[in-house]
């Protein structure tokens, strides 16, 4: 029996195993499919909340905490497997924010560095913009992460730890209580029932969080929120850096890909892609850099953000059970806030202090009630 049970192998619930097991701790990760291969992987790899000073302090806290973790996290990965996460600080342009007063005040208060650009500068850093952009705002920090890489390099990780067992291809069929306690966890791997013990148990399994928490008797609002993303290739570098213009935006990998992002979509645990969504994304993506309609669209595909009220994560202990704990609902900024939220989940869990207030993030005060025995 190991002293940690975590369900949902995406860059969360790696970065909690990873944490607890570097403190000594023995873990078991469980996955239904493949580890990071959800939303982790499907989503852009931006290190910012788009708009960051439209979000709650929470959210902010998270963010610039995570932001700042990143470079040594990558680094420190990179190191360990062999597998570069690369992650790249080319800076956020921001095209159309009408609010740039809130925007600069926000980023004063926190220490963010942000700068008001004029057309000469914008076109000067990206010639191949659109014309027509007058005004922008510039966060030259910000980094992009290729998000597949970086869930490899975790589970690559995570997998040279002796005391981390990795299980995937594992689906949960039910769970055994003992009053307050969780003890067990009925799950179906390679076509057998295998019953998996722990002294502590994390549900960090994103959309599907709160159907878990369902077999338990809990409500948890978490839902899933479709995204979906285009690919293209060119020969040449297009962009310097990342570009956002009404909501949507441009990614510059190093190998001269260009992401599109993303949709906003209630559809339930519909993965499927649109020609919709295909021509919408690809207006978008050629308003703003107009080169790109030359260029076949390479690939699409979508996945399932764990959408949450305010987009504040469920971080911490579930009322009602005295081991079961909760990382998840982090809705578009699953990967921005991940090593943060981890850190503080670890915290709780091993009684120490990740120097971040868990209050806002608590289950219980958040309106989450205990299970009535």
């Amino acid at each position: 029996m190991s002293d940690f049970l975590i369900i949902g192998g995406g860059v969360s619930g790696m970065l909690v195993a990873r944490g607890l097991s570097h403190g000594g701790a023995s873990v078991q990760l469980v996955e239904r499919g493949e580890c990071g291969r959800e939303a982790s992987w499907a989503g852009g790899g931006i290190v910012s909340p788009l708009y960051p000073w439209r979000y709650s302090e929470p959210v902010t806290a998270l963010a610039n905490r995570a932001q700042d973790a990143y470079p040594e996290l990558a680094q420190a990965l990179a190191d360990e497997t062999g597998i570069d996460p690369e992650l790249s600080i080319c800076g956020l342009l921001m095209l159309d924010a009408e609010d740039h007063v809130d925007a600069l005040q926000w980023a004063q208060r926190h220490g963010r560095p942000m700068q008001t650009w004029q057309a000469p500068q914008i076109y000067a850093r990206e010639p191949g913009l659109a014309s027509g952009s007058e005004r922008a705002l510039y966060m030259p920090t910000v980094a992009n992460v290729r998000n597949p890489r970086l869930v490899r390099a975790l589970a690559a990780s995570l997998r040279l730890q002796a005391s981390v067992d990795v299980r995937e291809q594992s689906e949960i069929l039910r769970f055994e209580t003992d009053g307050e306690r969780l003890t067990a966890v009925w799950l179906r791997h390679q076509n057998q029932e295998v019953k998996v013990q722990a002294d502590a148990f994390v549900l960090a399994a994103g959309a599907w969080t709160g159907l878990l928490l369902a077999m338990l008797g809990q409500t948890l609002p978490v839902t899933p929120v479709k995204g979906q993303m285009l690919l293209y290739k060119a020969d040449r570098p297009l962009l310097s850096g990342i570009v956002l213009s009404q909501g949507r935006y441009l990614i510059p990998r190093r190998d001269h890909h260009i992401l599109v992002g993303s949709t906003l979509e209630h559809s339930e645990f519909d993965k499927s892609v649109t020609a919709q969504a295909c021509d919408s994304l690809r207006a978008s993506a050629e308003q703003m850099l107009p080169v790109l309609s030359s260029l076949p669209v390479l690939q699409q595909w979508a996945g399932l953000r764990p959408g949450s009220p305010d987009g504040i994560p469920f971080i911490g202990k579930i009322p009602g059970f005295s081991n079961v704990y909760v990382n998840a609902g982090h809705y578009r900024n699953g990967l921005v806030l991940a090593p943060a939220s981890a850190d503080l989940l670890v915290a709780l869990l091993t009684g120490t202090s990740a120097g971040l207030d868990p209050e806002p993030y608590d289950p219980g005060m958040r309106g989450i009630k205990p299970v009535a025995w």
